[in-house]
Order: structure tokens, then C-alpha cells, then sequence
């Protein structure tokens, strides 16, 4: 085994541990060694009320737990025990479902970092447990492959996963450390790495795996425990994709992204998840070894992707055949296959760019996804989960599926306790348990407030405490109020996020003056703040039409409706006598009505019976008036069977 040298972040670096905080500030998913921001562990930013306080209850009292049981039903954790035996055996569930439970011990040790449970202390020590036992002596471990009866090790990198499996493995290792510190499981990580670097490190196999992930998975931990050579293994990884090490496959070398070298796309491309954990790893591998030319490289095709390849609800994804992105502004809303772990990878991505770059406007994209996507993914009760997140449902799933059921049908018009590729469910898990974390950061001159949000921030900035209470009941109301706590400094920046949407948006200092504040800005505050100052930030949430980019055929001539960062879709529940949301339109001349809690746009309802749908120009056939309740896309198929739209044709 080659001997591994620490990776020693600089002096003030942004992986520095806090000394407000110790160990807990140190309790995040991503630490970077250096970049423009620091993130704030769980011991500098707590979510205390709202909706996402409620998002982490759920997840802590009946998501985990969820994917607990559906794991043990369907044997996906025997597999292990079975492994273990040295025995040939019947293997359970796809060649990924190692991850599974890898992602689940993940979003247990977060929600252990978060709130200290001890029963779910005791269960992940059960669960780390059954993973060691399977673990081999050169460190390999899986049990998909290398058993007796099982095809050889990587002997199919292209679709086998082993590394995507690893990376996984290795970012629940990074949580265990980082909330509890080096133990037998953290010790089967350092083996998994080790023989990962043995393996395909310099001198051995120079290949690539299928399904990006393996990339992010070692340069965290590389920062994790201080061992270079795991940094290093990333940085071959990130440099050998494109050079075509995998097969053409069915879908061709850009569905594993290995068509074109990470510096010299353009954009996002192929499988979304793929590209996305690619793009979150070369990001790492960048910031870590100083590397600009890479960090622009996947900035600038960051921005492409989010302007051409991106829809309304911040999904990413176009195809359902190979789960991939489509060309540019090839965005149709019925086939919009944004999976929700598109959505945690689109999270992910933007954060590291936000750390190394500064910029704010990340915030914007992460909100989106956040609201959008990863809120709606998962049902108001925890147990169930979208699979893919589509903007137009065309029919009503007549049979909802139960509790006892496991689907195969990742595109129906409602949530499903569990799949057969399960990929959702874990990550859903382990990004709620960690979403305190995107709420601040800070720098040596203040903290930036990203997402909004009732919550508690306690840091350090410049050597100093400094601290406040966020109170809010955004996006319901765009009033945000922070109160300094604590500051044992002199000035302070407080600096908040302006949202693209936000015109008119003001915000007003400690010194009661308010200032109008450009809507993609950053609204900054800068004072020797004492405790009891206020700062007000005032967004502008009420409900507006919003139209797409004409290029986008799929949705030209439609409009859709958002309220704050929050897009809204028509449900045929809501139309008048059974009508379809095929038979709506929408008069785009009126602004939406907000009452008594629920937006209504004007509309109108056709009936358009006929044997031929084709003719010449004609003046829009009149329709019965009607006034049409819109609903939060996150709160869909939330109330039986029913057809949706986001996208709402004006004539």
C-alpha cells in the first residue's frame, strides 16, 4: 500500500475548523481547502422553523427509516451478510444497490450529526456492521462482483458501478467523520480508498467508471482525513474522462461523458446525474489543486447548461430513453424527466461553485431546485417519492401505487414508496438531513445569507463570535429579518441574496434607512453591529406570469405562473366539471389573484371534440370563463389522481 501524504489546507483556509464551534462546525459535506466562501457546519447553522424545519422532522422521523425497512425487504443489505460468506448466493436488487445503503448510512450519520439520536446511532453501527463483514482484505467491497459465481472485479466499468459505489461509500465516511469522528467504519473507508488508488492510480488499470461519482467521493475525503493521495486518484479520474477508456455503449460515449475531456466541453451533456456528480468532483479537484483553467471549464459550462438546458422548475434532464440532457433549449414539460437525484446533483454542483467563486447568484439555482424539485420529490408524509419530476402529467393515474407495492414505472403521476432503481429515496434523505447547511456561509469580513429561512447563525468572522436570529415565513411572505445576537468584533457584512426574480426588493439597516435593491444583486449591510440591530430584507412575492425563451418550441405560446422563488402548476382537481388540463387556457392579460391563501388565474375551458386536429388560421375558438386556483408544483399528486401543467397554453 502506498503511503499517503496530508493534505494541509493554508493558513485561514475555508476548511478551517471554526474555534467558535470545534468539531460540529465542522459537521458539513463539503470543506474546500480554500475559495472566496466558508461553509457553516451544524454547529454554526441550525434551521429552526417553517417548511424546511418540517422537511427534516419528516425525514428524520419517517424517511430514513423508510428506506430502512425497503432496503431489508428487498434484501438489498442481506446482500452483504451474504457476501460475507464467501458462498455463492442469489444477489437482490440492481448492480447499484450497494449505494443504496450507502446513501443511507450517509443521511444517518448527518441526521446523527444534527440532532445526536441515539436509536439511530445504534442502528447505523448495526448497518456499518453488515458492510464491514463483506469487506476483503485488499479493501475491495462489493457484492455485485468478484464473488464465486459472479463475473470478475471491474470487469465491466462501463455499467457495473463498482466506482460510482465507492464514491457513495466514501461520502458516508465523510459524514461519519465529520459528525463523529474516526471509527470502524471510517476505517473501511480508508481501506475501500486505498484499494480504489492501488488499483487504478498510476502503473494500474487507467480507466474510468460509467457513472460519475467516484470523483467527488475521494477528494472529499481526501479532505476528510488529510490524505493526498486520494486528491490525487480524483485528479487522474477527472483528467482520464473524455479519453474514451469506457466501450461506445448503447447510448454512446457522452452518456458516460467520456466523448469529450472535462476542459474542453462546452456544456452539460448526457446523462444528467452523471454530468452532474462529474461536474461536483472536477470542481473539487480544481479548488484543491489550484487548478483555474478547470474551475472555468466547468463554470462555463455550468452557465450554458442552467441558460439552454434547464427548466422552469430548475429540473435537469430532457430524456426519458437515457435519462439525459437534450440539446439546447430541447425542453419539452410532458418528457422533462428531471430526476430527483438530477436535482440533488444540481445542489450539489452549484454550491461548490458558489464556495470557490463568491458568487451569489448560485443561491438562485439551489432555491429553485430546492423548492421545486427535491421539496416536491418527496410526499408531505415521507414515504413515498417521484422518481421523475415532469412539468406536464397528461393523465391521471387511475391506481395509486401502495404501500406493499414496488414500482417499475418511474414517469406515473404519482409518488411511490419505493422502485426498483432507488437511487431517490437515499439521496432525498441525506440532502434534508444536511439542508442546514446551504443557509449561510461566511468570510473574514461577514456572513452571506443564501437561502432564507427561520434559523439560527453562530460563526466565527475575523477571530470573533459573531451571531443572529433569521425570522421569516418566506416564500409565503417575502419579510426576512435578522437579529444580531452576538458580535465580539468591530464591522461586520452582512450580505444577502437578491433573488433574479425579486424587482422592487429593499432592504433597510440597522439605521432604519431602506434602499431599493436590484433584483440578481446582493444586498449588503455593513455596521459595528450590537446586539438587538435588525436588518429587514423585503422580497416581492406575489404571484407573476412568466413566458419561456421562444426557442423553446415545446412551450411556446404557453405561460406559466410563479409566486417567489415557488412555480405553480394547474391540477384538473381544480377545473370546473371533470375538465382536462388539455382544455385549458389562460388569459395572460390579467394578473393572477392572490385570496384567501390560493392563487387564480383567468382561464378558460374548451371543448374541442373533433375528427381532424389540423386547419387553417382561425380566431381562437371562445371557451366557458372561469377562474382557475393554481397550486405549488411541490404539492402535486398530494390529493388523488389528477392530469397537471405547469406550462398553461394562452390560446
Amino acid at each position: 500500500m502506498t503511503t499517503s501524504t496530508p493534505v494541509t489546507p493554508p493558513a485561514g483556509a475555508a476548511g478551517a475548523a471554526s474555534p467558535r464551534t470545534g468539531a460540529a462546525a465542522q459537521c458539513s459535506p463539503v470543506l474546500p481547502g480554500r475559495g472566496a466562501l466558508r461553509p457553516l457546519g451544524f454547529g454554526e447553522a441550525r434551521v429552526t422553523g417553517g417548511h424546511w424545519a418540517e422537511r427534516q422532522a419528516v425525514n428524520a422521523a419517517a424517511s430514513i427509516g423508510h428506506c430502512l425497512h425497503w432496503l431489508g425487504k428487498l434484501g438489498w443489505i442481506d446482500n452483504f451478510t451474504r457476501a460475507a460468506t464467501g458462498a455463492p448466493f442469489d444477489r437482490a436488487g440492481r448492480e447499484f444497490s450497494d449505494s443504496e445503503v450507502y446513501k443511507l448510512a450517509e443521511a444517518m450519520a448527518w441526521e446523527i450529526g444534527r440532532t445526536g439520536d441515539p436509536g439511530l446511532e445504534a442502528r447505523f453501527r448495526e448497518l456499518a456492521a453488515v458492510i464491514a463483514a463483506a469487506q476483503e482484505e485488499d479493501g475491495y467491497l462489493n457484492t455485485m462482483f468478484g464473488h464465486p459465481g459472479q463475473r470478475p472485479r471491474y470487469s465491466e466499468l462501463e455499467w457495473g458501478h463498482e466506482l460510482y459505489c465507492y464514491g457513495h461509500l466514501l461520502q458516508a465516511g465523510v459524514a461519519r467523520l465529520r459528525c463523529h469522528g474516526e471509527d470502524d467504519f471510517t476505517r473501511l473507508c480508508r481501506r475501500a480508498a486505498d484499494h480504489v488508488c492501488d488499483v487504478f492510480g498510476p502503473g494500474g488499470l487507467e480507466k474510468v467508471c460509467g457513472h460519475a461519482e467516484i470523483e467527488l467521493g475521494l477528494a472529499e475525503f481526501a479532505r476528510a482525513t488529510g490524505e493526498s493521495r486520494y486528491l490525487e486518484q480524483a485528479r487522474l479520474f477527472v483528467e482520464r474522462r473524455g479519453t474514451h477508456t469506457l466501450g461506445d455503449g448503447g447510448f454512446g460515449r457522452a452518456y458516460y461523458q467520456d466523448d469529450v475531456p472535462v476542459r474542453e466541453a462546452e456544456v452539460l451533456r448526457g446523462h444528467a446525474v452523471r454530468a452532474l456528480y462529474l461536474a461536483a468532483g472536477a470542481v473539487d479537484v480544481a479548488v484543491e489543486t489550484g487548478d483555474d483553467e478547470l474551475l472555468e471549464a466547468v463554470g462555463r459550462q455550468w452557465d450554458r447548461t442552467v441558460t439552454r438546458r434547464t427548466h422552469l422548475t430548475g429540473g435537469m434532464g430532457s430524456r426519458y430513453i437515457d435519462e439525459a440532457f437534450g440539446p439546447d433549449f430541447a425542453l419539452p414539460p410532458d418528457r422533462a424527466y428531471a430526476e430527483s437525484c438530477a436535482g440533488v446533483a444540481a445542489v450539489m454542483t452549484a454550491w461548490r461553485l458558489m464556495l470557490a467563486t463568491g458568487d451569489m447568484r448560485h443561491g438562485d439555482l439551489i432555491e429553485r431546485v430546492a423548492w421545486n424539485v427535491l421539496s416536491g420529490a418527496v410526499h408531505p408524509d415521507g414515504t413515498s417519492f417521484f422518481y421523475a419530476n415532469p412539468l406536464h402529467v397528461r393523465t391521471a393515474d387511475a391506481v395509486p401505487p401502495t404501500d406493499a407495492a414496488l414500482s417499475h414505472q418511474a414517469a406515473g403521476g404519482q409518488r411511490a414508496p419505493w422502485y426498483d432503481v432507488s437511487c431517490c429515496p437515499t439521496n432525498l434523505a441525506r440532502t434534508f438531513a444536511q439542508f442546514a447547511v446551504y443557509l449561510a456561509t461566511a468570510d473574514e469580513t461577514g456572513v452571506q445569507v443564501h437561502q432564507y429561512a427561520p434559523a439560527v447563525v453562530d460563526t466565527v468572522v475575523g477571530g470573533a463570535r459573531f451571531a443572529f436570529t433569521m425570522a421569516t415565513a418566506y416564500p409565503d411572505d417575502g419579510a426576512v429579518r435578522i437579529r444580531v445576537e452576538a458580535n465580539g468584533g468591530g464591522e461586520r457584512t452582512v450580505s444577502l441574496r437578491v433573488p433574479a426574480w425579486a424587482e422592487g426588493a429593499r432592504v433597510t439597516g440597522p439605521d432604519g434607512a431602506a434602499r431599493a435593491v436590484e433584483a440578481g444583486s446582493t444586498a449588503t449591510v455593513t455596521a459595528a453591529f450590537v446586539p438587538g440591530d435588525e436588518i429587514r430584507l423585503d422580497l416581492p412575492v406575489a404571484p407573476r406570469w412568466t413566458v419561456p425563451d421562444p426557442r423553446i418550441d415545446a412551450v411556446r405560446g404557453c405561460a406559466a405562473v410563479e409566486r417567489g422563488p415557488v412555480v405553480l402548476c394547474a391540477e384538473s382537481i381544480d377545473l370546473p366539471c371533470g375538465a382536462d388540463v388539455a382544455e385549458l387556457t389562460v388569459d395572460t392579460s390579467v394578473a393572477p389573484v392572490e385570496r384567501d391563501g390560493r392563487i387564480f388565474v383567468s382561464a378558460q375551458v374548451h371543448d374541442r371534440d373533433g375528427a381532424w386536429p389540423y386547419g387553417p388560421a382561425a380566431p381562437q375558438e371562445e371557451g366557458k370563463s372561469a377562474e382557475v386556483a393554481l397550486i405549488p408544483f411541490h404539492r402535486r399528486a398530494t390529493r388523488g389522481p389528477a392530469s397537471m401543467r405547469v406550462w398553461l397554453p394562452t390560446g
